[in-house]
């Protein structure tokens, strides 16, 4: 779970680095309304500190957000003031209400075992109408995984000055991605800091079967602004917890 050192810097370091969040929106929207062309209510699951919510709050009439780490949920309440925010873990929310769409961006999903997508899948049917449309990001596959891929930038959002660097390898049938942060501040000086980020590397069929198990007729769509694609799917039937 994300701490508080590095939600203070999440967005500045996506943002720099390239990730374009209203055009990722946007293709998702997009995606959504060819299969839903009415769809109005949105929720977004591990939506960390909002950099997505924030544009499908433009796209939708109705979004909500639902995040595990309290750290980053502080800032996109920051952010998001008059959006409903949810607090909870995706393998087991229960908002009480369904949508036309959620979605799950930033391969969130493959920070779990086999089994937990399969429950993730479920939970998301669940908070679905029937003829919903559920959008999933992956993480890589076993095959286009670059093993031992190594990343550096530094950043300079405002007066702080970020250094990031990381390495990506195999660990089992996961990607283990360790990332040093430095942060210099004129005030404050210099802090340093570690992440490790743990997905499994699921192969396609994985993430189509689950799909296909919690009642969604489900589509694999490649040249998704990520790189990863997106996995789809239309909720056809209502499924148990």
């Amino acid at each position: 779970m994300y701490g508080p050192e590095f939600a203070e810097i999440y967005d500045h370091v996506y943002t720099l680095r390239g990730k374009d969040y209203p055009a990722e929106s946007k293709y998702v929207a997009e995606q959504i309304r060819s299969r839903s062309p009415g769809a109005s209510s949105l929720l977004d699951v591990a939506c960390g500190t909002g950099g997505h919510l924030r544009c499908f709050d433009e796209l939708f009439d109705d979004v909500e957000g639902l995040e595990l780490s309290e750290a980053m949920l502080s800032v996109a309440r920051r952010r998001m003031p008059a959006t409903r925010l949810h607090q909870g873990d995706m393998r087991a929310f229960d908002i009480g209400r369904t949508y036309d769409a959620v979605v799950c961006m930033f391969a969130s999903v493959a920070h779990q075992s086999a089994a937990e997508l399969a429950t993730t899948m479920r939970r998301f049917a669940r908070h679905l109408r029937p003829g919903g449309v559920v959008v999933v990001e992956p993480w890589w596959f076993p095959e286009n995984f670059a093993e031992g891929y190594v990343a550096a930038d530094v950043l300079t959002p405002d007066h702080r000055t970020i250094s990031r660097v990381s390495h990506a390898r195999r660990e089992g049938g996961a990607s283990r991605m360790d990332v040093h942060y430095v942060v210099a501040d004129p005030g404050s000086g210099i802090r340093h800091f570690t992440e490790t980020y743990l997905h499994q590397l699921f192969p396609r069929d994985l993430y189509e079967r689950t799909l296909r198990q919690a009642g969604f007729a489900t589509e694999y769509v490649e040249g998704t602004p990520s790189g990863r694609g997106l996995f789809v799917g239309i909720r056809e039937e209502a499924v148990s917890a």
